[in-house]
């Protein structure tokens, strides 16, 4: 394979001016720079695109920043920011923290020592985190993050708005009694959702907070809490999941107990995954856009990187995307199957 001194000593001119033409840095006079071309299309040189970065201190790379693969929703929004990297002539960087402090710091060191170009955070980040980051002077962006700063951009759904929804469902359905299975309350998402069920029922007296249990996001979680909130309250009739993996965990558990959903408990859960219309019954959900998260979260970066115009509502550092509701079997009373 052809070296960039090869084509230096084939062309007759210094390694310093191959570089100048390969990245147009620099004068270089007509004639030099036709033989230099014709040197490397002689010896067929490709340049190191990953040297040519680093020398430039841009790579064309961003990152992703996750913190569990493996759940549905954060495998869409993958998608969907490969993709709209790659219409910006980006590759990305992938990089599952399993919510570990540690491991994602690790990831920052090896990211900033790679010259990436752009960073997407798709999690709320510790008072460390955000210092480490803004001393590195990355351009960043996140999704589903707590507000910090005027400076901060953040892309998230109108999450109180669709528990809300959710809850306003089951209620028209029929439900007297509805509980709420809610995330880790140190992701924003989870505190807004339940926020809008307590805002929901909150007037309701049968309303108590042992209506409520934390669940971890996992199907594992949703089992549990069913059977906690069952003990604690035998007449439930409706339970609003905070996401679908736990609302499938609500109905399995449910099912193992011998309940039937929709007719003894609805469930409605929250995201909006493949998984819930495989289920049985299939689970009706607040949709949000998952992969429009992804694409805008994206974009907003590049206008921070500088490759995109910044247009006069860039000012606006608080995304939020509208959710909708949509009903499946899982609250589909009355209807014959």
């Amino acid at each position: 394979m052809a070296t960039i001194r090869d084509v230096a000593k084939l062309s007759g001119v210094s390694v310093a001016t191959i570089s100048r033409v390969i990245n147009k840095n620099g004068y270089v006079t007509p004639e030099t720079e036709i033989k230099v071309i014709n040197a490397i299309n002689q010896l067929n040189y490709s340049p190191n695109a990953v040297a040519r970065g680093l020398a430039r201190k841009k790579t064309n790379t961003i990152a992703l920043v996750l913190p569990d693969i493996t759940n549905p929703f954060f495998s869409e929004l993958a998608r969907a920011v490969e993709d709209a990297a790659k219409h910006y002539g980006y590759t990305l960087n992938l990089c599952n923290s399993d919510n570990e402090e540690s491991k994602e710091k690790a990831y920052f060191d090896i990211l900033k020592d790679r010259y990436v170009d752009g960073i997407i955070i798709a999690s709320d980040t510790s008072a460390y985190r955000r210092h480490y980051l803004k001393n590195s002077k990355i351009p960043l962006v996140t999704i589903d993050q707590t507000p910090r700063n005027e400076s901060s951009v953040i892309v998230t759904s109108k999450n109180i708005k669709g528990a809300k929804l959710a809850v306003r469902h089951l209620f028209e359905i029929g439900c007297k009694k509805i509980a709420h299975i809610y995330g880790p309350l140190e992701y924003k998402p989870s505190l807004d959702r339940l926020r809008g069920y307590e805002q929901a029922v909150k007037s309701q007296e049968w309303y108590s907070s042992s209506l409520t249990v934390q669940g971890n996001f996992k199907i594992e979680s949703g089992i549990e809490a069913v059977k906690t909130l069952l003990e604690r309250h035998p007449d439930i009739d409706g339970i609003f999941a905070g996401n679908d993996l736990m609302a499938i965990g609500a109905l399995k558990g449910l099912l193992k107990m011998g309940k039937k959903v929709p007719e003894d408990v609805a469930i409605c859960g929250f995201d909006n995954i493949n998984l819930t219309e495989i289920m049985e019954p299939e689970i009706t959900t607040v949709a949000q856009s998952i992969y429009g998260m992804g694409t805008l979260a994206v974009e907003l970066l590049m206008k921070k990187i500088g490759e995109s115009p910044v247009e006069a509502d860039d000012n606006i550092h608080l995304h939020e995307l509208d959710v909708t509701l949509i009903q499946r079997g899982s609250t589909q009373r009355g209807v014959k199957k």
